[in-house]
């Protein structure tokens, strides 16, 4: 069983410097990357990547030490760390969880309608008899999820790092053993892969927002002493499993077709994508009104049928498609993150060929 972390977050935690969060996450072997001042969402690309289409990890920023793409800039190099936040010390901080070996999870307390009983925890029925009344959050699914385990509620498990977002969730960190298996980030609202309602998993794919990082909306703060984090239950690492959440690491099969395609054609692909992120991005001249989801919905469908015929790497339209969501709307990450998943799985059932559909 790997041992906790022993490095000590920055004390007290509400008034460590970004700089030196950065560098206690980094002396844990947590790559980290900037966030926008007073933000939650990565720091804005530089002018050249903002208006060019590449795979973030092929970017050429990179290796001159620049943070473009996130969490795939992230970084434990302390010349790195003292040249972004030395020079740009209002950044807040974040963890590219997959890196890390970190699966976190992000207990959402948002205001929502409550779903049917049966979308609760997924692929686990709940009788009827189990009294439902007073469920509101992913606090309640969680311990929901967890009773039925015979376990306690990983909200309460004070032997690892814990951590209140301004909104009220709570942030629960983990570790995952090297000899473990990489796993998947998730929403909650997820149809396919989903822990629990109101429960998003921070994985390979995704980043999470450290403790002492300032957000217009407050600030992240620790939970109670503790500043390690633990292992991985194993009884959380199996539900992960049993939901769908590790990653294979099995090449996936790539269509004859997409091999076929040329420069000019890939070309003329981002020309038909290109229009439809605009509008998605000229959505940030209203904070209402301009039919936003419809829009990111419609680009992201339009992707996904790109992706599948084999013009777009998936990677690249997601990046895509969260760029210009996040420039648009950049306090609705999380709504984001649902429409762009939801329509490039319904837009990839129908491969978009530049004469039509199949």
């Amino acid at each position: 069983m790997p041992r906790h972390s022993e490095t000590s977050v920055p004390r007290p935690p509400g008034h460590a410097s970004p700089y030196d969060v950065a560098r206690w996450c980094a002396a844990n072997g947590w790559p980290v990357h900037p966030l926008a001042a007073g933000r939650k969402t990565p720091a804005a690309n530089c002018a050249f990547c903002r208006k060019t289409t590449h795979r973030p990890q092929a970017c050429p920023c990179h290796p001159a030490g620049r943070w473009c793409h996130g969490f795939h800039a992230a970084t434990t190099n302390p010349q790195l760390l003292h040249a972004w936040w030395g020079s740009n010390p209002t950044l807040g901080v974040g963890v590219s969880c997959g890196p890390a070996r970190l699966v976190v999870l992000d207990i959402d307390a948002h205001s929502a309608q409550v779903p049917d009983r049966n979308r609760l925890l997924p692929g686990i029925p709940i009788h009827d008899s189990v009294n439902l009344d007073g469920l509101a959050s992913g606090f309640d699914t969680l311990a929901l999820l967890a009773a039925l385990r015979g376990q306690d509620s990983p909200a309460d498990d004070n032997t690892t790092l814990r951590v209140r977002t301004p909104s009220g969730g709570l942030h629960v960190w983990y570790q995952v053993p090297l000899s473990g298996p990489d796993y998947r980030s998730s929403v909650g609202s997820s149809p396919k892969v989903a822990l629990a309602w109101q429960v998003d998993v921070r994985a390979t794919g995704g980043y999470i927002v450290t403790p002492a990082t300032r957000t217009d909306a407050g600030t992240y703060r620790a939970l109670g002493t503790c500043r390690s984090v633990a292992p991985l239950p194993d009884w959380l690492a199996g539900e992960l499993q049993r939901t769908g959440h590790p990653v294979t690491n099995e090449p996936t099969p790539v269509p004859q077709a997409p091999a076929q395609r040329t420069a000019p054609t890939r070309q003329r692909a981002h020309q038909l994508l290109e229009p439809l992120l605009a509008q998605v991005e000229d959505c940030a001249t209203a904070p209402e009104g301009t039919a936003f989801t419809e829009k990111l919905n419609r680009a992201a469908y339009t992707a996904g049928g790109l992706v599948a015929a084999g013009y777009l790497h998936p990677d690249h339209a997601h990046n895509l498609l969260t760029a210009a969501a996040d420039a648009a709307r950049p306090h609705r990450h999380r709504h984001s993150s649902v429409v762009i998943t939801s329509a490039l799985s319904a837009g990839a059932s129908r491969p978009l060929h530049l004469k039509g559909r199949s």
